[in-house]
């Protein structure tokens, strides 16, 4: 599909500079901007990147945009994308709602991603073009949000697409009064009748919600008192309960068994994403159940992912889903918490199966975040697109730069190295998509190898070769997309990754990539004590929600366990009284927004774990691993009164609280706290080493040297009085405050880890 006019990369640096643009969409039905606002603009688009190319195929004959609305002067990429649709859109703000009430129009909200496939087929369908653009101009204030940046907004508003339609996504297009209120919304719409396979399109949909907006606006006052209500039931928690007991893990474990796909691995049927099988729960329920179903349950289901399509092969790192059942198509765009995720998964996995495939995986990730998704000053960028160009066509196709057609092997590697490589990622000549091939992984290493006479760890060797040689072919290919905006709790999230991953791999690099991504959150985006919600090229954007503490925190405190730092512990803990004293919950857990946050139609509490992992089920454990730090019995109590607040959700439907239920086991559990002392804090950590691979997902770990014991028992009180016995880094495995004899045997030290 021909998405935009690509020959427009072919403009001259030179003439996009001279080229004087035009500013909003009279001649399409828009209003007339003031003076002040074209002077804004003006000022915007003098301050633009030398090589700005416009993202539209409206453009005028020097070169420039035809159209540029308030979008060009907000942060956000995505929004950026459409800021020279003919569409006369508006940033989320009083502004845009004002002018719909006094105009006496309905909204339109439309919600996406920057790297979001389907937000750029409706943009190039319906928002490139003038016909409907007219008409939303004409009849609708058109406002644009990024879910990304505006969290609290999207959650709202799908709720209400999810009352409606029984399922939500994006691009997401809301119907609302002036007051915020929606009376209608859908995912993508195609753009005219017939077009898809729909009845009504787009253009129709606009027009039959305009008149009867205009006409019965008794029946869109009876949608939207309807509908918000919903809303509001939706992402509220219900009334605090008992706590959940045992049997919610029973329950949940014995849903996914009965879904699981025993041959692919995940849940049963498509799409398939990492998210849907909940792998670190499944080994910390066999961690403590010893079911041996669970363990084979997770490692299928890692082993399935890292050999299929859906992961990149040759570029590094997974991509958001499958399109089917086995792994093997995906859809292309890959996302930083995705990512983050699969590396903690891969590294319990190794620790549960000892299998070095689930290290390398780990490790492949860690490298493509590290040369592709790392800012200069340290901080993880957000997500790469699905889209790219095909550089013969001049087309943006979905995939198109991670797949590959047999003559292109060929001409990289060679007739015989070529033929080696087509067997291993079941190269063929009718492809996977529009004849190109999606490379994964069918048969077995050692098969292959033997077919070609070659031992195993040779063509392990030879597959990073390959890899190589591959990612160097596609240097002067476009790329994809690549968000660069820098999100505090996606980069919580990657801060837990490297951090765990230095950890279980003894891996300095990795502990340095987390310190400087936590160094960046803490010294760059956070305002009088307050963490900020986004980061692009230095400009900040919104204030932080609760998912942003919460994996912030969680980042921080595996970032301590790491590197035996106090620093990060005792900024976590700073953190979660922030938390306390402006996200709290009267009932239990947490709200989505700050106290002092922009007023919305519902204050929501989140409380479902989907691709990411909800604030308050982050937080549940965060609060419990403090607990075992601090020895502070109120951290405690605020964990059990969240998980009480959620025990309807967890007893009606325990698998839409996955990431919860990690904290239900670890409170059920008896945690160990493992702390290590010796002369040095280097020594101390060596000797923590040795239970890098230990599979025991309920324990805390304390490093200390013997000079800063007392300074550290300030904040950790059970290194009070522990002391490395003659002379020698000592081990102190400790289970309700109660520590066993300690030791400087590695040997004894994993047998009391694992008791």
């Amino acid at each position: 599909m021909r998405l935009f006019v690509l020959a427009l990369l072919t403009l001259t640096v030179a003439s996009a500079q001279q080229a004087s643009p035009d500013f909003g969409a009279e001649d399409l039905g828009a209003e007339k901007y003031s003076s002040a606002l074209k002077r804004n603009l003006t000022a915007a688009w003098g301050s633009r990147a030398s090589d700005y190319v416009p993202r539209t195929r409206h453009l005028n004959d020097d070169g420039s945009p035809k159209y540029t609305n308030r979008l060009f002067m907000e942060s956000s990429p995505y929004l950026r994308q459409h800021a020279h649709n003919p569409v006369d859109w508006h940033p989320w703000g009083d502004e845009a709602f004002d002018k719909a009430r006094e105009l006496g129009r309905p909204v339109l909200l439309s919600v996406g991603y920057s790297t979001c496939h389907w937000c750029h087929v409706m943009e190039e369908e319906s928002f490139e073009d003038e016909e409907i653009a007219r008409f939303i101009n004409e009849h609708y204030v058109a406002i644009k949000v990024d879910r990304e940046q505006r969290p609290d907004i999207d959650g709202i508003y799908l709720a209400a697409v999810q009352a409606m339609t029984g399922h939500g996504g994006w691009p997401m297009t809301v119907w609302l009064d002036p007051d915020r209120n929606p009376f209608y919304a859908g995912t993508y719409f195609p753009p005219r009748d017939g077009d898809r396979g729909v009845e009504a399109g787009f253009l129709t949909l606009l027009t039959r919600l305009n008149e009867i907006y205009v006409q019965r606006p008794e029946t869109i006052a009876n949608n939207t008192s309807v509908i918000t209500g919903r809303v509001a039931a939706l992402l509220s928690s219900g009334s605090s309960g008992d706590s959940p007991s045992e049997s919610v893990l029973t329950t949940a474990v014995a849903g996914y068994k009965q879904r699981f796909d025993a041959t692919n691995g995940g849940t049963q049927g498509a799409p398939k994403f990492p998210s849907s099988l909940p792998v670190r729960l499944l080994l910390e329920e066999y961690a403590a159940t010893r079911d041996e179903t669970l363990l084979s349950m997770a490692s299928t289901t890692l082993s399935a992912m890292a050999d299929g399509g859906i992961r990149d092969h040759v570029n590094g790192g997974f991509h958001r889903y499958a399109t089917d059942a086995r792994w093997r198509t995906p859809h292309f765009e890959k996302m930083l918490y995705d990512n983050a995720l699969l590396v903690s998964a891969y590294i319990e996995g190794w620790r549960a199966t000892g299998d070095a495939a689930y290290e390398e995986a780990a490790r492949a990730i860690l490298t493509f975040i590290s040369s592709e998704m790392t800012s200069p000053d340290g901080g993880f960028y957000s997500a790469t697109d699905a889209d790219s160009e095909n550089p013969r066509s001049g087309d943006r196709e979905e995939g198109y730069y991670f797949t590959w057609t047999p003559e292109e092997l060929v001409q990289t590697l060679g007739a015989t190295d070529s033929a080696l490589a087509s067997a291993v990622w079941s190269v063929s000549a009718d492809g996977d998509v529009d004849g190109r091939n999606v490379l994964r992984r069918d048969r077995a290493l050692s098969d292959i190898a033997a077919q070609f006479q070659i031992t195993e760890a040779s063509l392990r060797d030879k597959l990073v070769d390959f890899s190589e040689r591959l990612r160097s072919s596609r240097t002067n290919l476009p790329k994809p997309l690549r968000d660069d905006k820098i999100l505090t709790d996606w980069n919580g999230l990657m801060i837990s990754a490297y951090a765990e991953a230095a950890f279980a791999f003894d891996e300095p690099a990795y502990a340095d990539a987390a310190r400087r991504a936590g160094r960046y959150i803490l010294d760059e985006m956070r305002i009088d004590g307050r963490l900020q919600r986004s980061s692009l090229n230095g400009t900040l954007s919104g204030q932080g929600y609760l998912d942003d503490y919460a994996s912030f925190i969680a980042g921080l405190i595996s970032l301590y366990e790491a590197t035996g730092e106090i620093e990060w512990l005792q900024e976590a803990i700073a953190l979660d009284r922030v938390l306390a004293e402006h996200f709290t919950h009267p009932s239990g857990g947490f709200y989505l927004t700050a106290s002092d946050h922009e007023e919305l139609i519902v204050r929501q509490q989140p409380g479902y774990d989907g691709a990411e992992p909800s604030g308050n089920s982050v937080h549940a454990m965060n609060l419990l691993r403090l607990h075992e730090f601090t020895t502070d019995d109120d951290y405690r109590v605020r964990a059990d009164k969240l998980l009480a607040q959620f025990s309807a959700t967890l007893d009606r439907n325990p698998a839409e609280l996955s990431e919860l239920l990690r904290a239900l086991r670890w409170r059920l559990s008896k945690p160990k706290q493992v702390l290590f002392v010796a002369s040095s804090r280097e020594e101390a950590r060596q000797l923590a080493s040795e239970i890098r691979s230990v599979h025991a997902p309920h324990r805390i770990i304390a490093v200390a040297s013997q000079s800063d014991i007392d300074e550290l028992a300030v904040t950790i009180p059970l290194l009070s009085d522990k002391r490395a016995l003659s002379g020698r880094p000592t081990a102190y495995v400790c289970e309700e405050r109660v520590c066993k004899l300690p030791t400087s045997d590695p040997v004894k030290l994993r047998e009391l880890l694992v008791q």
